[in-house]
């Protein structure tokens, strides 16, 4: 009988090249299926990171509503892109010898502050939303809080 070592399909393997192409075939045939394997770990990845990273952005939402509420529970500071909110009757101003110092803030305007903050908003683009929603003359104090000192 011959020294020769029958293959599993039972052909007779004739020379070391025969033997090379079959465990090259070999080779390649699992190189793909593990190339198919990484390529579906990672769509499943890329799906599991964008559904995080919605439920993220909706408990971030619910939960800055939740905080707008309890600061400005009437919603007159604060109002949504594109909605416009009616602003309470201002009563007539004091005196100025009998004037209390102006807040520098108010609780609406921190909570504008910082979304626009968190969506991206530059530091100008914030500073003149507090100018000309809040009448907040001096946003140095908001704007400090929430993005640190301005860099000079």
């Amino acid at each position: 009988m011959s020294s020769e070592k029958l293959p599993r399909d039972g052909r007779r393997l004739n020379s070391a090249s025969d033997a090379a192409e079959r465990l090259a075939a070999i080779v390649e045939a699992a190189e793909k299926a593990a190339s198919a394997v990484i390529d579906d770990a990672e769509e499943q990845a890329r799906r599991h990171i964008e559904e995080a990273r919605e439920q993220a952005d909706r408990v971030v939402a619910e939960r800055l509503r939740e905080l707008a509420d309890e600061l400005d529970p009437q919603g007159i500071g604060v109002s949504a892109p594109g909605e416009r909110r009616l602003r309470p009757v201002q009563p007539a101003p004091e005196p100025e010898d009998q004037q209390a110092p102006r807040r520098s803030a108010s609780a609406g305007a921190r909570l504008l502050a910082t979304q626009m903050a968190i969506s991206g908003a530059s530091r100008d683009e914030i500073e003149e939303r507090l100018r000309n929603g809040f009448d907040i003359v001096d946003t140095g104090e908001i704007l400090e809080a929430i993005l640190g000192p301005e860099e000079e």
